[in-house]
């Protein structure tokens, strides 16, 4: 939890963000999305009911008087009152909305559950805006040849390596940055570290065996600090590679491979590895959530969603699909 957010935030949400990080193992990432969220929103109740001067703007709200006597005046009714704030004076989507839904969620369940602060739960019955549930950008294996062919240059056993990663493996960028040489095993399996540090093995097939072997052999030892002597990654600067960093690398190899245009991403090569894995590898989609580090199913099976979108495409490519049937004509 940031330094800043402990001083801004009032005991209750400090005591809610706690028990989520270090019971809830909840990442740092998530940990900061659930105080953006509530901050808006107790901003939102003090502006809406009159408890702060008009002319103060809505981000300069001061939120740290927030205490149980004013959350147990909250009702579904305000909930939905926000979410309708997000809606038209925020300009959030129907995803950002989800989430900060899903935030009160957890934290008044947290308030009733937990701390037994709340009788009742006025988020209990509290629904999430319905998402449009769009198929992930991805690569096709042609691109995606196409994208490890385009690595030259100085980095280029290390830049290969990353993307090699992220194309077989499917790891999230915040997994890639954070692997050490230590996860390597050698019966050729690497260790994850996902979100709320939980840690799942895959094995390395041997496109990844090769590319690593190739890295390991250049990667930079002189020089590089105590600290960072484990990073599998190590930037020019002899750091463990950041997020950053990464995100350059694979932007500056889509250009180059032509594939620039595309609104791809590191997270893109995930949704890649994942596609491919399901399409032309045939793998179950059980064993995807486990190499994927998805918590539930239903994540996972996103990628149902695109082969079953193909299927439908190849039949509406068919040249007969335009045809119509001729009138029927009368016979005597």
């Amino acid at each position: 939890m940031k330094h800043e957010i402990l001083l801004s935030a009032p005991l209750i949400i400090r005591n809610f963000l706690a028990y989520n990080e270090t019971i809830k193992g909840k990442s740092s990432m998530s940990i900061d999305e659930y105080y953006f969220d509530l901050q808006t929103f107790f901003r939102y109740i003090i502006s809406s009911r009159g408890l702060v001067s008009s002319v103060i703007e809505f981000d300069e709200i001061d939120i740290s008087g927030v205490d149980i006597d004013l959350i147990k005046t909250i009702t579904l009714t305000d909930l939905y009152s926000f979410l309708v704030f997000c809606k038209n004076e925020r300009g959030n989507n129907a995803a950002t909305r989800a989430r900060k839904a899903s935030t009160l969620r957890i934290f008044f369940r947290y308030l009733t559950v937990q701390e037994h602060l709340l009788d009742v739960n006025p988020a209990e019955l509290l629904e999430s805006p319905k998402i449009k549930q769009s198929l992930p950008k991805h690569l096709s294996l042609d691109d995606s040849l196409k994208l490890l062919n385009s690595v030259t240059g100085n980095n280029a056993e290390r830049d290969y390596c990353i993307l090699t990663l992220f194309l077989n493996c499917g790891m999230r960028l915040s997994e890639l940055v954070s692997l050490n040489v230590s996860d390597i095993k050698s019966d050729g399996s690497l260790v994850i570290t996902g979100k709320g540090n939980k840690q799942r093995l895959v094995y390395l097939n041997q496109a990844c065996i090769d590319a690593v072997n190739a890295y390991l052999a250049v990667r930079p030892n002189e020089g590089v600090p105590a600290n960072y002597k484990n990073a599998l990654f190590i930037s020019r600067n002899k750091r463990r590679i950041s997020n950053k960093t990464v995100q350059h690398i694979v932007k500056t190899y889509l250009e180059k491979a032509g594939l620039g245009d595309q609104g791809l991403s590191t997270h893109k090569l995930r949704h890649t590895a994942a596609t491919l894995m399901y399409q032309e590898g045939n793998v179950d989609v059980r064993v995807l959530k486990e190499i994927l580090g998805h918590s539930n199913l239903g994540t996972t099976q996103i990628y149902t969603h695109v082969a079953n979108k193909q299927i439908e495409n190849a039949i509406n490519a068919n040249p007969l699909s335009k045809v119509k049937p001729n009138a029927k004509k009368d016979t005597d």
